[in-house]
């Protein structure tokens, strides 16, 4: 497997990167302005993306999919070769940081907000009721007869 991520970049930034991937390198008059580069702090979760000498701040999200790479050398055969469930998103300067280490969208516009449409939400448990039921069980597998009736009452549930 490769190792892979996914940048996502202002529409800006974009370009420009676009123009720089076109260009050759040996073509450019200054080394310094077809530069790429990107460091994190030491959280691991933000840092700087740079181009030439402009800097721009980024982050590492997770993503709320896993999503498959794949690549073909002759246009018919795929070959799956990475699972990526991060994003780098660089922004611009007066751009809000994006909230928490988890990315809320997916990367198409289907996938909006697909935290809270797709995926269900973790039941709210009694943590006391859950303790009894399984002690409860593991008397019952050990041959021991439990007549402890439950769910006595709609309170404790």
């Amino acid at each position: 497997m490769e190792e892979q991520f996914i940048l996502r970049v202002p529409p800006s930034v974009a370009e420009r990167i676009e123009r720089l991937m076109n260009e050759s390198a040996a073509s450019s008059s200054n080394p310094d302005e077809a530069s790429l580069d990107l460091s994190f702090s030491e959280d691991g979760r933000n840092g700087t993306f740079m181009i030439g000498n402009e800097s721009f701040p980024a982050s590492l999200l997770d993503l709320p999919a896993v999503v498959e790479s794949y690549k073909t050398y002759d246009d018919s055969v795929l070959i799956k070769t990475a699972d990526v469930g991060q994003m780098i998103m660089v922004r611009e300067e007066n751009d809000p940081a994006p909230e928490g280490v988890e990315y809320k969208h997916g990367l198409t516009p289907p996938m909006r907000d697909a935290r809270r449409r797709r995926f269900r939400r973790e039941p709210d448990l009694n943590a006391e009721l859950v303790n009894q039921v399984e002690k409860h069980l593991i008397s019952i597998m050990h041959g021991v007869s439990v007549s402890i009736l439950l769910f006595s009452s709609p309170a404790t549930c």
